[in-house]
């Protein structure tokens, strides 16, 4: 069993959309703490494959790019073989992959719909399902991210909201039944970076003023506590921890 001075070295992590963003930092801050890491990538080749370059010149045999599109239940599967195929084993995985745009009512889709629930709800049960034996061979980890709006809607994100409040209870069921070989947490980000389409000045300045430590988060945040999770808190099961300054107890 894990313990608080165990390190992640020799651990090899699945990181579901590992390329760019959250995900690369999670990346990073992982690789830096020793562990080998799997980046899972849909279509941000480019961006995984020269990721993966920059660590394994850091550290030879340390990494690897995945390429999946997880809302195909087959690809989960070729993908958890080719991992353990290459890699020998997998020691935690992170989902942190998910679509995230609004759908408001009147114009929703079952293309939407589909595309996420699956990335946001399906792919992270079924992908869990799919590492279970390796992860009960190393007893491992599993996180999810989360989001602090599956505690309360946005707006005009009826359906991406719901899928983040399933993952919060696959969360804590996966947690319930993986125990106590497989420790199962999520991590759920408030403003940590702003959408990649446009958002005006002024609606960034009104998410800052409800946050009580008046500023947004960074990736670091996000990755920092995910490194804490896998390595440091070997009694934490079941919880959802918020990286938000503060934002979801009061706005």
């Amino acid at each position: 069993m894990t313990t608080e001075t165990d390190s992640l070295n020799n651990h090899w992590v699945l990181v579901t959309g590992g390329g760019k963003r959250i995900g690369a930092t999670i990346v990073r801050t992982l690789h830096e703490a020793g562990a080998n890491v799997a980046i899972h990538y849909r279509s941000s080749a480019a961006e995984a494959n020269e990721l993966c370059s920059e660590l394994s010149s850091r550290r030879e045999n340390s990494c690897i790019t995945l390429q999946a599109d997880l809302n195909n239940l087959g690809a989960i599967d070729s993908m958890v073989a080719s991992m353990v195929e290459v890699c020998g084993r997998i020691d935690a995985l992170v989902n942190n992959a998910s679509s995230f745009y609004p759908t408001p009512l009147g114009s929703i889709t079952a293309t939407e719909w589909d595309d996420l629930i699956g990335s946001n709800l399906k792919a992270p049960l079924f992908l869990s399902q799919a590492v279970l034996p390796h992860l009960r061979a190393s007893h491992g980890t599993i996180i999810n991210l989360v989001d602090i709006h599956a505690e309360r809607p946005l707006r005009d994100h009826v359906v991406y909201g719901p899928a983040k409040v399933g993952l919060a209870m696959l969360t804590r069921s996966l947690a319930r039944d993986l125990g106590p070989d497989i420790r199962v947490n999520g991590v759920s980000p408030g403003a940590i970076l702003w959408p990649d389409e446009d958002m005006s000045e002024k609606a960034k300045a009104s998410i800052v003023r409800q946050v009580p430590l008046k500023r947004s988060g960074e990736p670091a945040d996000i990755a920092r506590t995910i490194l804490f999770l896998l390595r440091d808190a070997p009694y934490i099961t079941g919880q959802i921890i918020a990286v938000d300054g503060g934002r979801s107890i009061g706005w």
